[in-house]
Parts: C-alpha cells; structure tokens; sequence
C-alpha cells in the first residue's frame, strides 16, 4: 500500500484530491486494522428496542430503501432531500406575512380593524407567536423519540401533526381555531426542524456537508420568498378567501413528500447501532460511502459505547441541572446553542421579514409598491446565502458574526434615521423612503451572508456525537423562545415607535456583541475532539479566561478566539508553538517591540487579530 500511495504522489496525471484520498485511505486501513485488534468496544450491552416504538408509523426498512449504483448520488439525494425539508420550514414561517394584511382573514378572526386597536394588534402578533409555542414542544419531544424510537419514525411523528395543522390553518373559522392549529403545526415543524438536521449530518459523507450548507439555507430562504409570492399571486384573485386559505393548504404539498418520503432513504447508522443492529448500519454506510466502511463502524461502535457508559447525562434535565462534570460541560454547550438562536432573532431578521409590508409601508410607500418590494428583499435574501459559505470558511464563526453585528447595527442606525424623514411630509419625502428600502435591502442581504447559518451550524460541532439529537433540540427551543417574543411584540413596536423599531434593533445587535466576543469559542477549522478539549479544561464562560486556562494545561491550541488554519494543524503536530493559532506571549510581546509610530497600530491590529476580529 505504501508503494502505490508513493507512485501516486509521484504521478504527474495525479491530483492532489486522487493523493489526499489514497493517503486517507491508507490512514483508514491502519486505523481499522488497529480496531480489528482492539476489540474492547465490541462488548457493548446494547439497548432493547422501546416497548412503544412499534406504536410510531414509518420507519427505516433495508428492503425499501433507495438503491442507487453510486454513493455519491445517495447522499447527494439525502442532502436534497434535507434541503426540501428546510425549505418547507423557511415557507411555514414566512406563510403568514400576507395572511396578516388579508382583511377577509381579519373578519374570520374577529380582528378588525388591527390598526388603532391594542386587543386586535395583540391578536395579531398572538396568532403568529404561539406557533413557536408549538416547535418548542416539537423539538423536546423529537429529540427523545429520534433516540428511542430512530431519526425515521421521529421525522414521521412530526411531518403527521404539521398536517393536522396544515389542515386545521387552511380550514379555520374563528382564532381559538387558528391559535389551536398554529400551535399543532408547530409540534410537527419543530420535529422535523430538529431532526432532519441530525440525520442528515449522520447519514451523508462528512465531506459532502461543507458542499450542501449553501444548497440547504439557500432552499431555507427560497421557501420563505416562495411563501411569499404565492401569497402575492393569490391576492390578486378576487376572492379573497381562498387568497388566505390557498397558501396555507399548500403546506400539505411539502409535508406528504416529507413523511412519505422519508421511509426511503437510510435511518441514521450510529441509531442502528445503539439499538444493536451492527449489520444494518453497515449496510447503510456501504450504500452511503466509498471508502472502507469498516473504520468508521468502529468509529461508531466506541461513541455508542460512551454515550451507553454516560447515558444519565443524556436527559433535558441532566444537561440543564448537572451532577458531575462531564453533565455541567454540557449544560455550558446548551447555554450558547439556546442563547446564539435567541441573538440570532434579537438581532432583527424577523421583524424584517415577517413584517417587511409594514416596514415599507411606514416608510411612505402604498400598499402594492410595499408587496414588491417585500417580496424581492425576500429574493435578495435567498441569493446572499451563498456568500455565507466563505465569509464562514475564510473568517471563521466568530469573526462571522461579530462583523455582521456591526453591520446590520450600522445599517439599522442609518435606516431609522432615514425612516423619520421618510413618515413626514416634505420634498424629500420620497427620497428618504428609497433609503429606507435600501438599507431594508442591504440588512437582510447581510444578514443572509452572517448570521442566518452559524446559529444551525454552531451546534452541530460543539455537542458530542451521544447527544446531538438532544442537542439540535435545544437549538431549536432556543430559536423558538426568540421567534415567539419578536413575533410578538412587533406589531405593538410599529404602532408604539414606528420608526424607532429600527433604532431598538440598532440598539440591540450592539447588546448581541459582547455576548459573541466573550462567550463564544472559534470552532472553524477544529474537530469535535478539539471542541471536547475546550470544555473539559477552559473552565470558564469567558473564552479569553479559558485560552489562557488551556494554555496552562500546556495544551499547544489554546487560542479559542482564532480559527485554526492547515499550516497550524502541521506547526502543532511537530510541537511548535509558532502558528496564528497559538502564540506565545513572549511571542507577542516580541512583536509589539515595534517604533513608536508603529506601535498603536500595530498593538490594535494584533490585539484585534487574536480576538479572531481579523
């Protein structure tokens, strides 16, 4: 094996994606071969099958299962498949942006008139809010039934009551209907947001991830415009009842593809095997993998051996109220997974979008004009994920978000200046409106490229393999804590303050700042082993206190406020000290002996570098 890796390398024709592959695979045959010998985790006491999982429909069943000749075309059709599922969660919360202006819908809900009136406005804002009450409850029941009953059959439990709700939402008569379904609807989307993330991320190529999370938040922000559009489209039918009701049944399209689909693809092949069904989860990782699966079974067989040997820590309760150590390390990840998803709303994005109508109409425009320009800042917004990709693989996660902050905040500042020109009378009237609508352009888009992907993928690399299901579900409880207090308020924030909605937002993405530049460790470039490694020694909610706390365990990676590039990863496999990563301060107090007319430059411009804000 050695000499045909070393005629690759020597191959001119060979690139280096051909040399990269033969030497993992070489690395992957020792490593399973050092597991063939090592058969330790091969005595695991696996769990019995959950007494009431066979009440739950659906499932995963081998004989049913999609066959494709390649597994590259599988987990494509996965991750395609995950991205249909996120779309279908961007189109159920942005459903409701026009339903709320249809004034048949308000004569249905005993709501008119909303302006001018606090028991209609509270109404309002009441029918949208207490859907997030529901993925709440959805995301905590999910994430315990994908771990007894599998990922399958949990994704089926949810898409069945997001249509009851679909259901009960097209066909409503009064709001104690409206209330009952929109919170229905949301048990079914909070499970399926909460675990198609998961069993995407187990059951595709780990390499194929970084290649779909532009596809899958781009099909997320796609379903929010499609929502949207349609809604536009259908206004314009006279009969305005169907122009409410028609947008809302056609969730159903998304969810029967969703539940019905789902049976055909894999179930999550570390499930399996916690359940003891070793050949079935091979079988999943032949159909899904095109290397030598037997190293990354092993892989699985000692995480599932942990997670059996700590499975009292894998409760709610235990992770919010610890008893040893390794339980109040995971109360710390669930912290910043809950508190990022709740920034991420604080930060604006969902007065924005919800209520971007409203927006546009305060700031001097009529009601059509206001639709347009709604429903192409949706469209813009889908197109800005894309940049998301390499603002988070180029800058890393913190720098990511701290500079989005400081952009939406500068954004948001000029918008609600311009907004109170823009809402009295005078010659520039229609200028300061056309500022508004762009600032409300250049938000989004910002947002979009910042913050919109790092809240999903936090947590996907700071909770350990043993509780990721639990773990997506807190993020999603997060996310809905936010959604549900912001969808609330903001009909009462444009008619208390109006343009002053804007400056609040302002007000808070600085409040959001110090949280990321204190709490929030970099975890680009680093390996679930080396986000273990921070929470086991750093000690600390400040990320600055625990580098300087890793670095007096001697550990060479230390700075936690940097991204870990590939020259450092080879600097700390021969035990220097020398990368961007991990610096010593002699090192840095070396290069601050600069002039004194260098000196204040160069002393911000290192500090801030290692803050990760460069």
């Amino acid at each position: 094996m050695a000499t045909k890796l070393q005629k690759s390398v020597d191959s001119p024709s060979s690139s280096d994606t051909e040399i990269a592959k033969a030497k993992q695979n070489v690395v992957m045959k020792e490593d399973a071969a050092h597991y063939t010998r090592d058969e330790s985790h091969d005595n695991i006491e696996y769990l019995p099958s959950w007494k009431w999982e066979k009440y739950f429909i659906g499932g995963y069943t081998p004989s049913r299962m999609f066959k494709f000749k390649k597994p590259k075309t599988m987990y494509t059709a996965i991750n395609l498949f995950a991205g249909v599922a996120i779309m279908f969660y961007g189109y159920d919360q942005g459903v409701m942006s026009q339903v709320n202006l249809n004034e048949d819908y308000w004569n249905h809900m005993g709501i008119n008139p909303v302006e001018g009136n606090q028991r209609n406005t509270a109404a309002l804002g009441g029918i949208v809010s207490v859907y997030y009450g529901g993925t709440l409850i959805g995301a905590l029941v999910a994430g315990s039934l994908a771990d007894r009953a599998g990922r399958i059959k949990a994704v089926v439990f949810g898409s069945m009551w997001a249509l009851l709700g679909a259901v009960l939402q097209a066909s409503a008569q009064n709001i104690t209907w409206m209330c009952c379904a929109r919170v229905i609807a949301g048990v079914g989307v909070g499970a399926i947001d909460c675990v198609i993330p998961v069993w995407s991320a187990e059951v595709s190529s780990h390499s194929a991830r970084g290649a779909f999370l532009a596809i899958e938040f781009f099909m997320n922000i796609g379903g929010l415009a499609l929502a949207y559009w349609i809604e536009y489209f259908a206004y314009l039918d006279p009969n305005k009842v169907m122009a409410w009701r028609t947008p809302l049944a056609l969730q159903i399209v998304f969810i029967v593809i969703i539940g019905i689909g789902i049976n055909f693809f894999p179930e999550s092949p570390r499930w399996l095997m916690k359940v003891g069904r070793e050949q079935e989860a091979r079988h999943v990782l032949q159909a899904t993998r095109d290397s030598d699966v037997e190293y990354e079974l092993n892989g699985i067989k000692k995480v599932v051996k942990f997670e059996l040997e700590t499975s009292t820590a894998n409760h709610y309760w235990a992770m919010l109220f610890p008893k040893d150590k390794y339980a109040r390390q995971l109360r710390w990840r669930v912290v910043l997974a809950v508190w990022l998803q709740i920034m991420q709303e604080l930060v604006g994005i969902g007065v924005i979008t919800v209520y971007a109508v409203d927006l546009f109409k305060n700031a001097g425009f009529g009601l059509e004009l206001s639709k347009l320009l709604a429903g192409f800042n949706n469209l813009s917004y889908m197109f800005s994920v894309i940049f998301a990709v390499i603002t988070l693989d180029r800058y890393g996660r913190r720098a990511t978000m701290m500079w989005g902050a400081v952009g939406m905040a500068l954004i948001l500042l000029i918008a609600g200046i311009l907004d109170k020109y823009a809402q009295a009378n005078g010659p520039n009237q229609r200028a300061y409106g056309a500022g508004v609508a762009t600032m409300t352009f250049l938000y989004t888009a910002t947002f979009g490229a910042t913050w919109l992907t790092t809240p999903w993928l936090y947590p996907t690399e700071i909770f350990p393999l043993n509780v990721r299901a639990k773990g997506g579900a807190w993020s999603v409880v997060g996310w809905s804590i936010g959604n549900g207090i912001i969808t609330m308020i903001t009909p009462f924030l444009f008619q208390a303050i109006s343009y002053g909605t804007l400056l609040l937002l302002f007000g808070l993405n600085i409040f959001c700042l110090p949280f990321v530049i204190l709490m929030y460790p970099e975890t680009a470039g680093r390996s679930l082993e080396q986000m273990d490694t921070f929470f086991e020694n750093g000690g600390s909610w400040n990320v600055f206190k625990s580098s300087h706390n890793i670095r007096d365990a001697g550990i060479d990676d230390w700075r936690w406020t940097k991204k870990m590039k590939e020259d450092d990863f080879k600097e700390l496999e021969h035990g220097r000290k020398m990368s961007t990563a991990a610096r010593s301060p002699e090192e840095d107090e070396k290069d601050a002996r600069q002039s004194w007319k260098k000196r204040p430059a160069y002393t911000f411009k290192r500090k801030a570098s290692n803050a990760g804000l460069l």
